[in-house]
């Protein structure tokens, strides 16, 4: 596949970018050593090659996720400003509009 000037208006009108007049013929040179570069890549054999999913083989170990009690409730809420036996109060920051009909 070559890259012509048409080629080049197109992606850059899809990947929404602006490009001169000027920088349409490098972009054709750069584009056509990509593209030379990816068929070299493909007359490689490789298909006894594992598919990569992650750049290592190890595995990472997670712990088991268990709700315990840190703290009580009481001891969460000695500093708090305002609270009642079990919770906080916190001012009301969404109003709601009342209908003047």
């Amino acid at each position: 596949m070559i890259i012509d000037e048409k080629t080049i208006h197109k992606v850059a009108d899809l990947a929404r970018i602006e490009i001169k007049e000027e920088e349409v013929e490098t972009l054709s040179l750069e584009m056509n050593k990509i593209l030379t570069f990816m068929e070299k890549l493909n007359e490689l054999d490789t298909s006894n090659v594992k598919p990569l999913v992650y750049m290592n083989e190890e595995v990472n170990v997670w712990r088991e996720d268990v709700a315990k009690q840190e703290i009580t409730v009481a001891e969460g809420l000695k500093n708090s400003a305002v609270h009642n036996e079990n919770f906080f109060f916190v001012p009301k920051i969404i109003e709601s509009k009342k209908d003047n009909s």
